[in-house]
C-alpha cells in the first residue's frame, strides 16, 4: 500500500482536528506496513502503584490504530471505532509508552488493525495487545 499521509500529514492532522490531545502523543514511525506513536506518561496517566492506567493504554492504542488507517486512507475524519480488544500483559513502566500498529484490512467500509504496546527500551516485552476494527465512511475510500 501507497502511504496517503505521511508523519507529517498526521502530526498536523493531529493538531489541527484533536486539540485537546495532540500533546499527549508522538508519531514514532509512519511506514507503509506501520505506525508507531509514542505517548509520554504523565502523572495524569497513572494509576495507583505507579503504572500507566488501562484507560492510557488504550487511548494510545486507538489513536495509534487511526491514524495507522489514516496514513493508508488520507484524512477521514470520521472514521470510528466500531471494536476493540486489548490484553493487558505485563505493568508498564512509567515514562514513554510506544504502541506499533499494523493495518490488516483496509476495506470499503471496515478497517482492521492489530498492534502491541511497549516501554520504550523494551520492544521484546509487550505490555499490552490491542487489536481494532473501525467503520469508514462511505466516502471514505
Amino acid at each position: 500500500m501507497t502511504l496517503k499521509m505521511t508523519a507529517e500529514d498526521l502530526r498536523d492532522f493531529l493538531a489541527r482536528d484533536f486539540t485537546q490531545a495532540a500533546d499527549d502523543f508522538d508519531f514514532v514511525e509512519v511506514t507503509e506496513t506501520h505506525v508507531s506513536m509514542a505517548l509520554s506518561a504523565s502523572e495524569k496517566h497513572l494509576r495507583p502503584g505507579g503504572t500507566v492506567s488501562g484507560p492510557s493504554m488504550f487511548a494510545l492504542a486507538d489513536v495509534c490504530a487511526y491514524f495507522c488507517i489514516l496514513s493508508q486512507l488520507g484524512p477521514v475524519a470520521l472514521a470510528v471505532t466500531t471494536n476493540c480488544s486489548i490484553d493487558f500483559m505485563r505493568k508498564p513502566a512509567p515514562g514513554r509508552l510506544i504502541c506499533r500498529m499494523e493495518l490488516l484490512k483496509l476495506g470499503r467500509s471496515l478497517a482492521v488493525t492489530e498492534g502491541r504496546l511497549f516501554s520504550e527500551g523494551t520492544p521484546d516485552k509487550p505490555v499490552a495487545r490491542a487489536s481494532l476494527t473501525y467503520s469508514i465512511p462511505p466516502t471514505g475510500v
